[in-house]
């Protein structure tokens, strides 16, 4: 057995009210007999909404940072790569068996087919349930030869990629201690652990020696979470951060040269209009507030030419999408407005969203609809936009990023048993195309049906793709290895050094 440290006392730590592929030289190289490096800064744009739970959108800041990991990971073709499992197997249409490889959990236990079960076990039982358990129900069995057994209710062709997700990553048993509540501190298997939370505003991050993928450059992260982009950019600027995320496109011609990284993503902005209640409920405005919006004005205008006008749920950083696109059918004529009045909404966290919304409300008001902006940060908006007391949302989304798999995000965000769907659509025709697209374990047939059912979900107007965006990180001339990750799930490994 290896030795067992001392498990960190870290008293009240989120209590208060309040993935890891190599997409850059250097990023995952380890540096087990390095001298100790610096610390790095990084500013964040979303705060920790929910303490940190593994569950929600907060996984994958735990992610970024290098906290947490699952059994898999996605290499940079979006494949599913080994991580905490060195291997897997199919062994029937429903059951994989995931062999681990030797790992130490940050408090000082092993890593084991028990605690890696007991794991999966908790994150399906979660309410709500982890985006990348979208239509999926799964067990989790212990085995001989540290080995995990996964069965799934039905065939899932695409297991090792969903359980890539960043809200399946695997957590010690002190994670699950406290009744009602999962703590990422000290528990999880990254090379970064997770030591000190000030509210929604700072972390500290010191480095986990023990870690299985060699020991990080970095002595540690010191991470704050400034939702203001300005801020973000002129942080980089006077170097008070080493890594600065979702830089505004206006403030990226004035970083110096080479500090300014571009990278294009799977994220698209979209208009998303609540199906279930309010003007939008009804179909014929909804295709008005469609035939309102001018997609190229939106990428070359608010983005200065760092996005590509919308053209569907998914952009062209999925490069097969394209060729096997379906024309959404059957939509029904727009009826005219006639001043309906609607509230937008959107976030600031992406400092390029206002400026969407407000082109939108432009464009939505010349159509004929009266329109009522807000703006929050994130966290205070989210829960708002689920229980549908919004008329239309602007949000960005990576459509990659809760499991490499295209037909989750439509599962999690268009079906109506979805867990983050923003528009609030029930459809009967989207849940029998997604339905299908789940269903096909062949490559070429679930992207043709992947591809169909997001053209049922276009028709029903419930969302206006605006733009596939590509991402401007800010990386300081000092810092080697910063992770730049199509799938946004990474910024920092353990070959990031200041």
């Amino acid at each position: 057995m290896r030795s067992v440290r001392r498990r960190r006392l870290i008293a009240g730590l989120l209590l208060s009210p309040l993935p890891s592929g190599c997409f850059a030289s250097g990023g995952d190289a380890s540096s087990a007999d390095s001298p100790d490096g610096g610390r790095l800064r990084v500013a964040l744009a979303f705060p920790p909404a929910e303490r940190f739970s593994p569950y929600g959108a907060d996984a994958t800041l735990l992610s970024r940072l290098g906290v947490t990991e699952g059994l898999t990971k996605l290499d940079a073709n979006g494949s599913a790569a080994p991580a905490l499992a060195e291997s897997w197997k199919r062994e029937s249409d429903r059951t994989w068996v995931f062999t681990l490889r030797e790992a130490t959990f940050q408090d000082g236990t092993d890593v084991t087919s028990s605690t890696v079960a007991a794991s999966l076990t908790h994150a399906t039982q979660a309410r709500p349930a982890p985006a990348a358990l979208a239509g999926a129900t799964l067990t989790a069995k212990a085995a001989a030869d540290q080995q995990v057994r996964v069965t799934t209710a039905d065939p899932d062709p695409v297991l090792p990629l969903r359980l890539s997700s960043p809200g399946l990553a695997v957590l010690s048993a002190g994670a699950y201690e406290k009744k009602g509540a999962v703590s990422p501190v000290g528990t999880a298997t990254g090379p970064f652990e997770l030591t000190k939370v000030n509210g929604t505003t700072a972390a500290t991050l010191d480095r986990f020696d023990d870690y299985w993928g060699g020991r990080a450059q970095a002595s540690g992260i010191d991470a704050t979470f400034t939702a203001d982009g300005m801020a973000r950019t002129n942080a980089l600027r006077t170097g008070e951060v080493d890594i600065a995320e979702a830089i505004p496109v206006s403030q990226a011609a004035s970083l110096d040269e080479g500090t300014g990284r571009e990278t294009a993503t799977m994220r698209t902005t979209s208009l998303l209009l609540n199906t279930t209640s309010g003007p939008f409920a009804d179909e014929k405005l909804r295709a008005a507030a469609r035939e309102a919006v001018d997609t190229s004005a939106l990428a070359k205008g608010v983005y200065e030419g760092h996005a590509d006008p919308g053209q569907g749920i998914f952009g062209p950083a999925l490069t097969w999408a394209e060729g096997k696109r379906v024309t959404p059918s059957g939509r029904v004529r727009a009826a005219d407005p006639k001043g309906t009045s609607i509230t937008l909404a959107t976030y600031d966290n992406r400092p390029e969203l206002p400026e969407v919304a407000q082109v939108l409300e432009q464009q939505l008001e010349g159509a004929g609809f009266t329109v009522k902006l807000e703006v929050r940060e994130y966290s205070r908006l989210e829960s708002d936009v689920l229980a549908g007391k919004f008329d239309a949302f602007v949000s960005a989304r990576n459509t990659m990023l809760d499991t490499g798999d295209p037909v989750s995000i439509l599962a999690g965000d268009y079906t109506c048993d979805g867990s983050y769907n923003l528009a609030l659509l029930c459809d009967k025709k989207v849940d029998q195309a997604v339905a299908r697209a789940e269903g096909e374990a062949d490559t070429a047939k679930r992207q043709d049906a992947t591809m169909a059912a997001e053209a049922a979900i276009l028709s029903t107007d419930a969302v206006v793709p605006l733009v596939h965006q590509r991402i401007v990180t800010g990386v300081h001339a000092s810092v080697r290895g910063a992770m730049l990750d199509p799938y946004e799930r990474t910024l920092v490994g353990t070959g990031t050094r200041p």
